[in-house]
């Protein structure tokens, strides 16, 4: 076989079924419904993968460069990072196709450097690291053949109000402090962009309710976040009002 037509032949399968290829190549069908709609899924569903290697990377960088985590709620990361952990066990033990996943599998090491930096800043290195031995223990446990499927549904069942619920309690407290604080608008956008992209591409390659349903709370819990930029302005008024007091008094 030509070189060429061996790596176009490969890079094609990446998006595309053995019996779509055939459609669009052999039988000349580039408008086939169903095949485009599988090629356009799967090619999100990679492009959302490889988005993810650095969509919680901008907030990692803040809280670390200025060694705080003010405004960040430790219920919402927390439960962020129980959601994201029940998503990938619960798509790996099912045998999910990675690109319908795969973008969770990255969120969910950076979200655990989230949680770890606000335990660090919030409450002690000794607590963080404590909780990071847990997680990988725990985490090694629940990939295993010990754990019951369903099990696993159970717990990813769980994790969408409990998901949900965190993230209104970083709403909350964004609206009480009128402020984003250390939150970074850059990762609440792409995460938004890409929990809304990962309902279609979830009805598209899995069909699974959980899945679909965890991803529409989470695009309209995220939207509520990514609005909050706009109606409130990042840093944290209650040091400006101090600082004010203090010319004052000056």
């Amino acid at each position: 076989m030509n070189p060429f037509v061996d790596l176009f032949h490969r890079v094609a399968m990446l998006v595309l079924t053995p019996k779509c290829y055939q459609v669009f190549f052999y039988d000349m069908d580039f408008f086939n419904v169903v095949c485009l709609r599988s090629a356009l899924s799967k090619g999100l569903g990679y492009g959302i993968v490889g988005g993810a290697l650095m969509v919680k990377l901008p907030q990692v960088f803040k809280i670390w460069n200025s060694k705080n985590a003010v405004g960040i709620s430790l219920i919402n990361v927390s439960m962020d990072l129980f959601a994201v952990t029940a998503n990938v066990v619960y798509s790996y033990t099912s045998s999910f196709p990675f690109s319908a996943w795969g973008d969770s599998l990255f969120i969910l090491f950076q979200t655990l450097c989230i949680v770890i930096l606000v335990l660090c800043y919030n409450l002690s290195k000794k607590v963080a690291s404590f909780f990071l031995a847990i997680y990988c223990s725990l985490l090694l446990f629940l990939i295993s053949d010990i754990v019951p499927v369903s099990f696993l549904w159970n717990a990813q069942f769980i994790s969408i109000p409990l998901m949900f619920f965190g993230k209104m309690a970083q709403v909350y407290i964004n609206f009480k402090n009128k402020s984003t604080g250390q939150l970074s608008m850059a990762t609440c956008a792409l995460l938004f962009l890409g929990s809304f992209i990962r309902v279609f591409t979830s009805i598209q390659e899995t069909g699974d309710s959980l899945l679909i349903w965890s991803f529409i709370l989470a695009s309209f819990a995220n939207f509520i976040i990514v609005t909050q930029f706009y109606c409130f302005k990042s840093g944290s008024p209650i040091k400006t009002k101090k600082k004010s007091k203090k010319n004052k008094k000056n």
